[in-house]
Parts: structure tokens; sequence; C-alpha cells
């Protein structure tokens, strides 16, 4: 266990800042200079580390007494790995403070410049004298208003020993009894935990759209039959339409289970049976791994289209766009790329919750560019279905906070322990956390972003579950 020590001379406020980090009265305070004359020792968690807190008594040889006390203090100073020094904010820095700084520095050791009783914009002004000192660390800090203090703890903590328990231990730990504490959803509509052989199982592959953009067209193109009745009348496809093929997937055959769903329609418009038709593609989805969301790249994307694809991203599916009736599209553009970069971007925009998803150009009909779809398809599954190297997890986590720091909650440190996955198809992490509340959705993103600049994950949602570490359910679900 660390130590770490509070210097400085009488009266600074060593003595109140080790109540505060150690959250109790146990040093003795008072405006009366030289109070504290032994050495106080407690042991005190920052977050999850621990260290030993020493307040030592004053830096001061104006009397007999006192240089006993200060001799006291620098023979515990000698044997402390982390030092505090700390200056009285209401008054200007001096040569004596200088001085005594300049011989704890030469200890070589971890040594933050702490300025107290700074509680106001004259206390600023002053404080900032104290830069001369040539600290490579100074908080500014007022014990009394509780300000600057975690900023200063959070450098000592970066200077403390990890928790004796390893990240994997504590993973396996947690994950052991995550079902117990951290589930946040139905247990009905999760995968959480399951033995599905991913490696094998043939992907099951959702075709879906609205009215007449040409799935039933793709399916027949993909299976290479005329499996799919295809037809002007808007509507035709009623029943989910099935059908296997099997496709090389690297060294392996892979087997994709395709099937084709009924158009969907304006609420307003979805008359008698196609309400059921309606029922069955919802409950495809929950079963389905990918969903291909085919658009009219002709008639170009609607509200509709929104709707549709917030489906997708509802049941939490591996996701491909399709630009379909690209050669018709063609005829109107000779700028082919322009026009698809155009589209993509229309895509992004309106799309932005389906970011993840690639988009594909193709044509049903001609069957160009069907074989690409299919590759798409292996990859994203592959993608959708990975399990992340839990060190590899936990660097780019700690890289990403390092980068771009949590935004404090009211003043208070927010920090990620550790990153778990517990689930994959799609991939499911675990933050482990001390403020799980407070971690902005926006933050969540820039989280997510970071991992998909780091592993490969295309064409799959990523969901990030922050959690508290050794909550029960009801204390997580509050």
């Amino acid at each position: 266990m660390k130590k770490v020590i509070l210097l400085g001379r009488p009266n600074v406020g060593k003595s109140s800042l080790f109540n505060r980090l150690a959250r109790a009265r146990i040093a003795i305070t008072s405006e009366v200079a030289g109070t504290t004359r032994d050495v106080n020792k407690t042991e005190i968690n920052i977050d999850d580390r621990e260290c030993l807190l020493i307040d030592s008594g004053g830096l001061d040889e104006s009397s007999k007494l006192f240089a006993a006390v200060q001799k006291r203090s620098l023979a515990e100073a000698n044997e402390a790995d982390i030092i505090v020094f700390m200056v009285d904010g209401k008054l200007y820095a001096d040569e004596i403070d200088k001085k005594l700084f300049y011989a704890i520095n030469r200890l070589g050791k971890p040594t933050a410049l702490v300025v107290n009783k700074v509680d106001g914009k004259r206390d600023e002004q002053r404080a900032k004298d104290f830069i001369s000192f040539g600290a490579k660390k100074l908080f500014e800090i007022s014990v009394s208003h509780n300000s600057g203090t975690d900023e200063l703890c959070e450098w000592i903590y970066s200077h403390l020993e990890p928790a004796k328990t390893s990240i994997d231990e504590s993973i396996e730990d947690f994950l052991a009894d995550f079902d117990e504490s951290l589930l946040e959803s139905d247990e009905s509509n999760s995968r959480f935990k399951s033995n599905i052989d991913y490696e094998n199982k043939a992907i099951k592959v959702g075709i879906i759209g609205r009215v007449n953009v040409g799935k039933s067209s793709l399916l027949n193109a993909l299976v290479g039959q005329n499996r799919s009745v295809v037809s002007d009348i808007a509507g035709t496809t009623i029943d989910p339409v099935n059908e296997k093929i099997s496709v090389n997937d690297g060294n392996k055959e892979r087997e994709i289970e395709f099937i084709d769903t009924a158009g969907i329609r304006r609420r307003g418009k979805i008359e008698g049976i196609e309400k059921y038709a309606l029922n069955r593609t919802q409950k495809m989805l929950e079963n389905a791994d990918i969903a291909v969301l085919v658009l009219d790249s002709v008639e170009g994307i609607n509200e509709l289209d929104e709707r549709i694809a917030g489906l997708a991203s509802e049941f939490e599916l591996g996701v491909i766009i399709v630009l379909n009736k690209w050669d018709l599209k063609a005829q109107e553009y000779q700028d082919f790329d322009k026009e698809f970069d155009r589209m993509s971007r229309e895509i992004r925009d309106r799309f932005k919750f389906l970011a993840y998803a690639p988009i594909i150009s193709l044509s049903a009909t001609s069957k160009k560019r069907v074989e690409k779809l299919k590759e798409l398809i292996c990859a994203v599954y592959k993608n959708y279905t990975i399990k992340l190297p839990t060190s590899r997890l936990n660097e780019v986590i700690a890289a990403a906070t390092k980068a771009h720091p949590i935004p404090r909650e009211h003043g208070r440190a927010v920090r990620i322990y550790y990153a778990a996955q517990f689930d994959t198809a799609a991939p499911k992490i675990a933050l482990v956390m001390n403020k799980p509340k407070c971690l902005h959705f926006s933050y969540l993103r820039y989280l997510q972003n970071q991992l998909r600049a780091s592993f490969e994950l295309g064409g799959t949602p990523v969901i990030l579950v922050p959690r508290g570490r050794g909550k029960s359910k009801e204390e997580n679900n509050e």
C-alpha cells in the first residue's frame, strides 16, 4: 500500500484536507498554528485503490518543539511514496515556501503543489504567484468549500497501485452473477449467455422494406431461382418466404437462410390481411441475425423508409442497406460514384441510428453486385457475433477516457473501472463504473466510435451497458 503524505508550513490546512480525504474527523483542526504535532495515519480508498494517508506536523523551526515536529515530518516524507505539499492561498508566495518545496522536490517522488484556501477571485489571482515554484502539478483548492479536491484525488489515484484483484478476475466475478445484478431488459427478449454455436448455425437474414422496392426480386436473385412471386402489384407478398443457400465463406461453407417479408405500408393504408403480414414480419425480425433494408434508388427515401429502418435498430440486428434498381438509376446519371455518394450522405443524415450499416448499390433484376451482397452478409455476421479480447477491450476504453475524460457530475469524477463483454449477436459490453447513471448518451456514442475504430464492427450495433459494481439488481434498476 502506497503512502501519501501531506506536508507544509503550519496552518495551511493539512489536517482539514486529511479529514476531508478520510471522510472522518480524525485530526484535530483549529486556527492555532502548530495544532498538529504528531503524525496521523489512516487507510483510505480513492475509488477502487487504497493508500495510507499521512497528516504531518507543520514545517517550522521557530522553536525547539516545532523543530522536532519538522524533523519527524521530514522523516515521514522520506518514507512516503507520494507527496502533497500545501501552501496558504490567502498569502503571497514567499521564499521560505519555495525553499521548502525545492528541498522536498529533491526527494525525487511524485509531488504536487496544492494552494489551499482559494475561496474567491482575489485568492485565484494570488494563487498564480505559486506558478513561479515550477511545480509539475499545481492544484488550487478550497478544503472548506470542497472545491478542487476531486482533481487532486485523480492525480493521487494515478500514482496508486491497482486493486489486488486483477481485471480478469474481477470480470469473472462480475459475469458470474451478471444475470442477478446487471440485466436491464426483460430476460425473455435477451440472448444473454446463450449457448448458440454461431460458427456453424445458418445466418438468418430478413429482407425488409416498403412495398414494391424489389424485395422479392432480390430474394430470387440471391437464391438463383424464382422462389418468390414478383409483380407490379404492391403487397403481392403476404407470408414470409424462406429459402436457404450455401455460400463459400473463406475456408468453409456457410448456410444462409433468407426470409422475404411482406412490404410495409403507411399505417393508415394497411388493409385486411396485411395487418397480419406486418405482425409476422416483426415476429421474424425477433429471430433474425441480419436485416437487409431494401430502398428504391429511383423513388428515393421517404419517412416510411426511416420507420422501417427503426425496426432493424429496435431488434438490435446486424444491418445492410441496399440501394436497389441501381441499373435504372444509372440511366439518369453519368457519374455513378457521385450519385452514390450523394444518396449515401442522405441515408446517413436520415438514418443516424444506423450509422454502422454498410451501404451497397445493386440491381436485383439484372443480378448485378448480388454476389457482393452475399460476401457482405458473411462479413457483417462475423462482426455481429464477434468476441472481443478482454485485455484489448479495456485498453481501448482506457485510452478513450484518457484522451477525452468523462464529464464530471456535480464536480465529482466519473470513472470506468473496466469493461466486460457479456454477450454476442449483437456485441454487448458492460461498463463497470462508479456512477453509471451519469454517463451521457453522447459519451456512450463516443466510446462506440472508438471501439469501431479499433475493432472490425461494421454492420453491427454495439450495445454499451453502464453498471455499478457490486450492487443488487434493484439498486442498478433504480
